[in-house]
């Protein structure tokens, strides 16, 4: 006997935005406690993110600095500081198995949300057992995946991803700033671009670009990548262009 899958979806307007102090957002949710992967792929082509069972996409009535963009793994080629940083992690053991959520986890996490705080005034998040494995192991089923990075058996990273046969999405990534040196925020993207091209998996999703941003202009390193120029329901089709 199979359980009914429970969606609900609701929208939340005029909240204050993440990225803009004088900015007020809307955004709609989507709560899905069975997505099957080509509804996880269907929604990621069209800008929805996801975090555990909850999926979300903006839907701003006088903003669109939010961008959704992907890379086109046949087109990227790593550059020489690119493979300057994977040189200096040819010593980093990368694992990817389902995510799990263990004390280890929490203590980076909640570090790395520390230094943030300190560094980029990033609001506090200090996370528990619970509301770890809701948004990052919860909804994982067949296709979300972790990624950890070990340094001298010690896990200095960790990145939440989904993997799709048509599709990876990075979705969080987090790491210990004791290991700077070593770029471990670039390092965990270009692994899984890497990982994408082993796996002949033509795009890898990096959710949403701000151009010049101090928390998400980084994303254009990344380039060439293709940005999502309309907003289309599930229903629509997708308009991609270039930007490199």
């Amino acid at each position: 006997m199979h359980r009914k899958s429970q969606v609900l979806e609701f929208l939340e307007e005029d909240k204050q935005c993440s990225y803009f102090d004088d900015k007020l957002c809307d955004i709609r949710y989507k709560y899905m406690d069975n997505c099957t992967a080509d509804e996880e792929y269907e929604m990621l082509e069209r800008g929805w993110r996801r975090f555990g069972n909850m999926h979300f996409v903006p839907e701003c009535k006088e903003c669109n600095e939010c961008r959704t963009i992907r890379i086109d793994i046949k087109k990227f080629s790593f550059s020489k500081s690119q493979k300057r940083v994977l040189n200096k992690n040819k010593d980093t053991r990368v694992y990817v198995q389902k995510p799990t959520v263990t004390f280890e986890h929490i203590d980076l996490f909640n570090k790395y949300h520390k230094c943030m705080t300190e560094k980029k005034d990033w609001s506090e998040n200090i996370i528990d057992f619970q509301e770890y494995n809701n948004s990052y192991v919860s909804g994982a089923h067949n296709y979300g995946k972790e990624i950890l990075y070990f340094r001298d058996d010690k896990l200095i990273g960790v990145a939440l991803s989904d993997m799709l046969e048509g599709s990876m999405s990075a979705i969080y990534c987090y790491y210990n700033h004791d290991y700077e040196d070593l770029s471990i925020g670039q390092f965990s993207i270009l692994a899984q671009i890497s990982i994408a091209k082993q796996h002949n998996i033509p795009y890898l999703y990096l959710g949403y670009w701000i151009k010049d941003h101090l928390s998400m202009g980084y994303k254009e390193r990344y380039k060439p990548f293709e940005i999502l120029v309309n907003r289309p329901t599930l229903f629509e089709k997708t308009i991609w262009r270039d930007y490199e």
